[in-house]
């Protein structure tokens, strides 16, 4: 009977321990199971140029630093799954780089025999106290350059933010290799990352000459001679057009001296391009500051093509923002003045204004979608500084799966933004007239 008793209490306690395990093992998987689930469906990717957005609604993924589950492409896998694939070389130009994973892939790739080369703004390149990342690369003693290597203070900005890979496949796009340019500021768990997007484009002949204009910067490398080329001391780049797939893909780097053809700039590329536009034109971009692009716009209006603008809200309305002249507002700058050849439009729209961001988040696109088959695209900015000063490149590509992508995030953007004669804009034209006392168009 003790025997029995025996027995039958090791039963009980074996049951309780396996039901203990059987329900461990059920809270476990309850809290580890994705909470989020793609809102949409992925579009087609072209087989040429894959399409990655960091806040994109089709994908989920988990911040590797925050551990936060969010919606997004982790444009920081595509990278570091890039830089794991190299068989020869891997050459960065990157303005700003403080990812740990990245800054790890790199190094891995270097010890078993790649050659990695990087680029840096000066201003990041020597940050103090130096990030995670730097460290990890300097340690390793990965070879890297900023702009003061040509024996300057440094270019307006080395802007740059593209890799290639073996001279096959580049990488480039908005985004800077950042926590705030991909995941997300590491203290605001709001944080999705600034907006951003970045491209994987297969063609041999498009990373040629991105190699190039790396090349010319990089010249012979840390602790050589004075002889790498930042901005204006970089041999001229005109338009190169390529075909690759169902499409084609124009790309111009900048800068071009003031003292050229305007028509031959960036920014000319970026006007042609807008003036093929007939039905629609989404535009969203960090910041919008250049006269000759906006009167374009408005030639095109005029015409009949749909027009949507969405700019970042620092920059939105800054008296010398375009976004103001789509809206028909005139504001001076800090000294009371107009700016020199100022065109407000005679017919404004009211389908610009702002986007509505996560908190701290920035709108850091710099891209257009014409007639939903045509993005321009690129680390450029739509400015004066951009166009004469930085280190930047620019693409133009034609092919509709492509331009799929652009105008969902588009959309997305727009679902819900702050356009036309806001609240905020007619505080800002009252507050300009009582400053200024000027009578201010609003």
């Amino acid at each position: 009977m003790i025997f029995f008793r025996f027995r039958q209490r090791r039963w009980l306690i074996l049951f309780a321990a396996v039901l203990l395990l059987t329900i461990g093992s059920s809270i476990w998987r309850i809290t580890t199971t994705p909470s989020l689930r793609p809102a949409i469906a992925p579009l087609p990717q072209d087989s040429h140029i894959q399409v990655f957005f960091n806040q994109s609604e089709a994908n989920v993924y988990t911040d590797p630093y925050r551990h936060i589950q969010r919606y997004g492409d982790d444009l920081e896998q595509v990278i570091v799954t890039a830089i794991n694939s190299a068989s020869q070389t891997v050459d960065i130009a990157v303005q700003d780089l403080n990812l740990p994973r990245i800054a790890e892939a790199l190094v891995s790739s270097a010890q078993r025999g790649i050659g990695v080369r990087l680029i840096l703004e000066n201003q990041y390149a020597n940050i103090v106290p130096a990030t995670e990342a730097l460290k990890i690369l300097r340690s390793a003693r990965i070879p890297l350059i900023d702009d003061t290597a040509d024996g300057s203070k440094g270019s307006g900005l080395m802007h740059h933010k593209f890799l290639v890979i073996d001279g096959q496949q580049v990488l480039t796009g908005s985004a800077n290799f950042t926590f705030s340019g991909i995941h997300g500021d590491l203290d605001t768990p709001d944080s999705r990352g600034n907006a951003n997007v970045l491209l994987k484009i297969n063609s041999p002949e498009l990373a040629s000459q991105f190699a190039e204009e790396f090349n010319q910067m990089w010249g012979d490398g840390p602790d050589g001679q004075p002889n790498s080329l930042f901005g204006l001391k970089k041999r001229n780049h005109s338009t190169s057009t390529l075909s690759l797939g169902n499409g084609t893909v124009a790309l111009q780097f900048s800068p071009l001296s003031p003292t050229q053809p305007w028509e031959r700039s960036v920014n000319g590329l970026i006007r042609k391009t807008i003036s093929q536009g007939d039905r629609t034109i989404d535009l969203a971009l960090f910041v919008f500051s250049e006269q000759l692009i906006a009167n374009q716009l408005e030639t095109q209006a005029q015409k009949g093509a749909q027009i949507r603008v969405l700019i970042d809200p620092r920059f939105t309305y800054r008296s010398y923002s375009e976004a103001l002249d789509m809206l028909g507002v005139a504001h001076p700058d800090q000294r009371c003045k107009i700016e020199a050849d100022n065109r407000p439009w005679k017919n404004p729209i009211t389908s610009v204004g702002f986007p509505q961001l996560p908190p701290g988040d920035k709108l850091h696109h710099k891209f257009a979608v014409i007639d939903q088959q045509t993005v321009i695209v690129g680390s450029h900015n739509w400015s004066h500084a951009a166009n004469t000063q930085n280190d930047e490149n620019l693409l133009v590509i034609q092919n509709e799966t492509v331009a799929a992508h652009f105008s969902r995030e588009f959309d997305r953007l727009y679902r819900s933004p702050s356009v036309g004669m806001t609240a905020r804009l007619q505080n800002q034209s009252k507050k300009v007239r009582q400053r200024c006392q000027l009578s201010v168009a609003s």
